[in-house]
């Protein structure tokens, strides 16, 4: 009796043994896609009320910036898609027009956001552009070499906010998805 008693143990440990493995798959590495979101500053620039009063021309603000980050190798063989936020800030009392254009190596533009900015109090202006998939072409992203900012005062030089350090402020940030492993 024992012994048949050990016979069935032996068998049901084994047909356990068995009955568990399922064939393995190495190839499944192969499925595997790693697609992480990545979000940076791109740019920020302030110009206080002094300035905005004391251009003798209308362009508070004429600056272009070197931003060779968007079309290294290690970023634009590898995006897919994605947002560039614009935001805008004006405690001052005049009205402007800021307008940002990406450029390529030659200098040629590749795409350019327009945005109007009412004069204090105003509340805090985002705008989002979309790139890829579901917005502009994102080979505007991936030739980007570098960023012009004009902000012009479209309300004359007689701004006089009684705000504490009243200033207008542009900030930019980008929010894109990359292919690691494809």
């Amino acid at each position: 009796m024992r012994f048949i008693k050990s016979i069935l143990l032996c068998m049901l440990s084994c047909l356990t043994l068995f009955s568990c493995i399922e064939d393995q798959d190495f190839n499944q590495f192969d499925e595997i896609g790693v697609t992480p979101t990545i979000e940076a500053s791109i740019l920020y620039v302030e110009a206080p009320e002094s300035l905005v009063n004391a251009s003798t021309q209308t362009n508070v603000i004429n600056q272009e910036f070197n931003f060779d980050a968007f079309s290294s190798d290690v970023f634009s063989k590898r995006v897919l898609d994605g947002t560039i936020t614009y935001i805008v800030e004006n405690t001052t009392e005049s009205e402007l027009s800021v307008s940002i254009e990406l450029l390529d190596l030659d200098g040629n533009v590749l795409d350019t956001v327009i945005i109007p900015v009412a004069p204090a109090p105003m509340e805090m202006q985002q705008i989002d552009i979309a790139y890829g998939n579901s917005g502009r072409s994102i080979d505007i992203i991936k030739n980007t070499s570098s960023i012009r900012v004009e902000a012009t005062n479209v309300s004359g030089t007689q701004s006089t906010s009684t705000l504490a350090e009243p200033k207008v402020i542009l900030k930019s940030s980008g929010k894109f998805r990359l292919e690691i492993i494809q």
